[in-house]
């Protein structure tokens, strides 16, 4: 099955799992937070939540997944229809990470809640929710993730630790050195655009003077500092 490509070059997601409470007119909401890749990841964690907390009323969700955000779920799970999913994703749509873009994904979060005993109307509800979300992200450690052209460049075996040297004091980023049995191969890593593998280019093009060429091999999402 061919992937589709995504749209977006880079976006954020958090580190690991992170758990948060708040009380509200002597409710508990506890939020905990996850990184995930997949829908199944996510329902794992509420199915495991559920066995943890397993006096509480309700445990709430709301998860978004793909550098593009193309999946995105949220349950009320016996709250008033409209309180505790919808506004949970909000908080986590909304949510600006770096230089003001808003581009959280690959997360779930749930928000288990223990009543009581005040019952905190339809507003209250969207308040508290979306509050114990954004709350939990204030003190959460987040992650960027960013979209990198993968590049092979073949070399004879005897010019590879030399070349690779170079392009490392360059700053090219490079991922390892393949060695087969006639030549080795140079994994690189560059941002996704054609300026930067055309950069690349005249980069190899002056340390082998002329004689190395790069290969796609494809891309990959890696995290960033």
């Amino acid at each position: 099955m061919t992937e589709t490509p995504s749209h977006a070059a880079r976006y954020t997601t958090v580190d690991g799992e992170h758990r948060h409470e708040l009380e509200v007119k002597r409710s508990r909401f506890i939020t905990v937070l996850r990184r995930v890749e997949t829908e199944g990841d996510a329902r794992d964690l509420v199915a495991g939540l559920r066995r943890e907390f397993h006096d509480a009323r309700h445990h709430c969700s709301a998860f978004v997944l793909g550098p593009d955000r193309t999946i995105q779920r949220s349950s009320d799970d016996g709250e008033p229809a409209g309180t505790a999913g919808i506004p949970m994703l909000e908080a986590l749509l909304k949510r600006e990470t770096h230089d003001g873009a808003a581009d959280l994904s690959d997360v779930v979060a749930v928000v288990v809640r223990y009543f009581g005993g005040v019952l905190l109307g339809a507003g209250g509800l969207v308040r508290a929710y979306s509050e114990s979300v954004s709350s939990a992200l204030d003190t959460a450690r987040l992650v960027r993730r960013q979209r990198l052209r993968i590049l092979g460049v073949a070399t004879e075996h005897a010019v590879a630790p030399r070349l690779e040297n170079d392009l490392r004091s360059a700053g090219v980023v490079v991922l390892g050195t393949d060695y087969g049995a006639r030549s080795a191969t140079l994994r690189i890593a560059v941002e996704d655009s054609d300026a930067e593998a055309a950069a690349l280019e005249g980069r190899l093009a002056s340390l082998s003077a002329g004689s190395a060429r790069a290969d796609a091999l494809g891309t990959s999402w890696v995290d960033v500092p």
